[in-house]
């Protein structure tokens, strides 16, 4: 099984099953992850994902070089019947690894592992980034001739500053989770051990919170990026305006007012 996908108690875990390729994407991946995204998205009683990897080497390698990379070269005709849905749809790739597929429902990031470019692509779509002590992430495309096609050059820039964008993108050489963490691509570093608890912890917090706040809070941050500040708040109103017209949004302050847990309901 190249993909575990696994939902407990309002969160939904997807993790990387491919500990002999360092959890490379092969094609079987690939359409996994497109399924568990496509289902997370869909499921209203998910409220947070948890995305990781099995083993303590690699959180995701990225693409597997002897059976993905080919067929996106032209370099291997299509076998399998996953080889044929990777050529014929050119947008899977980007669906699997979140590159502009939407989802507004919040991804927290258990960085097990190296991150290394597609698995260093998909956590540009994550928002919470926790990773594990002597992590390195980084984009090695460059050293194969090709180019990092998941929102690279697009979504990179916005979350680190432009030198040190430039430099990981055209020396293909890695970064330490110590100095992504300082320079605020990730939340925190921890322990390895202690990477799955912390992530669970953050994302029970996020899953006990007003999903519909949530999600638009999400929606509205992604949808306002490059607009200017006048039509970010118009946006924003537009977006989290409703939000006050819901029924949780009656809840939560009833609740804090009863001095209990609120219970809510997505509606």
């Amino acid at each position: 099984m190249a993909l575990i996908y696994e939902k407990r108690d309002g969160i939904a875990y997807v993790t990387l099953n491919r500990p002999e390729a360092r959890n490379a994407l092969d094609p079987e991946t690939i359409l996994d992850l497109r399924d568990a995204w496509t289902d997370y998205r869909d499921d209203k009683e998910m409220r947070c994902a948890i995305l990781t990897g099995t083993g303590d080497k690699a959180f995701c390698s990225g693409a597997d070089l002897g059976k993905l990379i080919p067929l996106m070269t032209g370099a291997k005709k299509p076998e399998s019947e996953a080889d044929k849905a990777v050529v014929s749809d050119p947008l899977l790739v980007g669906h699997a690894l979140l590159k502009d597929f939407e989802l507004y429902k919040p991804v927290i990031a258990a960085i097990n592992g190296h991150a290394i470019a597609g698995g260093m692509e998909i956590l540009y779509s994550t928002d919470i980034r926790i990773a594990a002590k002597g992590v390195k992430l980084g984009l090695q495309e460059v050293k194969w001739a090709i180019f990092p096609m998941t929102g690279s050059s697009v979504k990179l820039p916005r979350q680190l500053p432009y030198a040190r964008t430039m430099e990981l993108l055209l020396t293909g050489e890695l970064m330490d989770a110590e100095e992504a963490c300082d320079l605020g691509f990730l939340n925190r570093v921890v322990p390895r051990e202690k990477v799955m608890a912390e992530a669970e912890r953050v994302a029970r917090i996020i899953a006990d919170n007003g999903p519909l706040a949530v999600t638009a809070l999400k929606k509205a941050v992604i949808q306002n990026i490059g607009l200017t500040i006048a039509e970010g708040l118009a946006k924003e109103a537009e977006i989290g305006g409703p939000v006050f017209l819901t029924k949780d949004a009656q809840e939560g302050p009833r609740a804090f007012k009863e001095k209990r847990k609120p219970r809510y309901q997505g509606k």
